[in-house]
């Protein structure tokens, strides 16, 4: 019994922080697009507006469930959940600090890109049983983009599987803890052997894992179908994509599951490129900075700072760069980051054998 109470427990604390990060996430974003437009956002509702996200949640709640005549009525009360569950067991073989890990297996990386590939099916089903000719040119058009870049994706984080020859996420980050001699000799002016920190990060351990991340990141924002890759959902030419006819609760776990998806992708790259929850401070001779910043608690803040700022990234781009035409979007993807990627995998194998062995 307690074994069940330690999962219900732990679902409601992964539910509960992905509400929290939706509503902080969507203000910031309102705040974000106002800074870079020059106007002020949201001011009202609360001190400085903080108050206007949940005054959106509570009218959610009370809309009416609106489903068309001709809809299947069963696939399109189910996609939402569908759609939200894909990202939220995702977040469940996350590393959240030394330790701290619900379902802590040796195939976590293989086991979340699973998981999270089932998001498609829940967006096809949204979009096919609205009976709706822009829902179904959303969907398609989210399908093509999301398994058109789960191959850049992967092979990006192939590149630092094959250098670290585990998928295990918590081994992937304690290995980004202690930086090895074979991996500082581009840094041969520090006489020290184990300085941790910001140094044994992968983006440092082997430098070409910085093109990888870039690629990563760029990549993740077309799965999550963030501007400027936010073709599906072009308001100009398909109203509201693949939940156009979505209201209420069930197009609140829809948006909740787009926002959640951005923090999971965030946390992803933070795990594999950025430490993890390692601290960004490094071990300088009697200045054991690295030593004194780690810890449970540390761990946990460390994880969720490097997440969040990428994740304030995302929303920097959005409202910085104009959206991509869907044929750019296709090139860009077979024809510049999927070599790239390739690359990137060589130059692992080959950094793998001469300098980490």
């Amino acid at each position: 019994m307690s074994g069940i109470f330690t999962h219900i427990i732990v679902t409601c604390l992964i539910f509960g922080g992905i509400a929290l990060f939706g509503l902080l996430a969507v203000y910031a974003e309102r705040k974000i697009a106002g800074f870079v437009q020059d106007r002020l956002g949201p001011m009202e509702t609360g001190p400085y507006g903080l108050l206007q996200t949940v005054a959106d949640i509570l009218k959610l709640i009370q809309k009416e469930y609106i489903a068309p005549d001709k809809a299947d009525k069963v696939l399109f009360k189910i996609a939402p959940i569908v759609i939200f569950i894909a990202v939220f067991m995702g977040l469940s073989v996350i590393p959240w600090g030394p330790g701290i890990d619900f379902a802590n297996t040796h195939t976590g990386l293989f086991l979340l890109m699973v998981i999270v590939s089932i998001d498609v099916l829940g967006i096809l089903m949204a979009g096919w049983s609205s009976n709706n000719k822009y829902s179904l040119l959303g969907a398609m058009r989210s399908i093509a983009q999301m398994i058109s870049y789960e191959i850049p994706v992967g092979l990006s984080l192939l590149a630092v599987v094959s250098l670290h020859q585990t998928l295990n996420l918590q081994t992937l980050t304690l290995q980004q803890g202690i930086l090895s001699n074979t991996s500082v000799f581009f840094m041969g002016f520090w006489d020290v052997s184990d300085i941790g920190g910001i140094f044994a990060w992968n983006i440092f351990q082997a430098p070409h894992l910085i093109a990888i991340y870039g690629l990563f990141f760029i990549s993740t924002l077309a799965e999550c179908n963030r501007a400027p890759f936010d073709i599906p959902e072009a308001e100009s030419e398909l109203i509201g994509g693949f939940h156009t006819e979505y209201s209420g609760v069930r197009f609140a776990f829809i948006f909740l599951g787009e926002y959640a998806m951005m923090f999971l992708v965030a946390i992803l790259g933070a795990v594999l490129f950025l430490g993890g929850w390692n601290t960004p401070l490094p071990n300088i001779g009697p200045l054991q900075l690295a030593s004194w910043t780690t810890g449970y608690f540390w761990g946990v803040a460390w994880l969720l700072l490097k997440s969040l700022l990428v994740v304030g990234i995302q929303i920097w781009v959005r409202w910085t760069l104009p959206r991509f035409r869907a044929d750019q979007l296709m090139n860009l993807c077979w024809k510049v980051f999927i070599p790239v990627g390739f690359i990137g995998l060589g130059i692992s194998a080959i950094w793998r054998i001469f300098v980490m062995i």
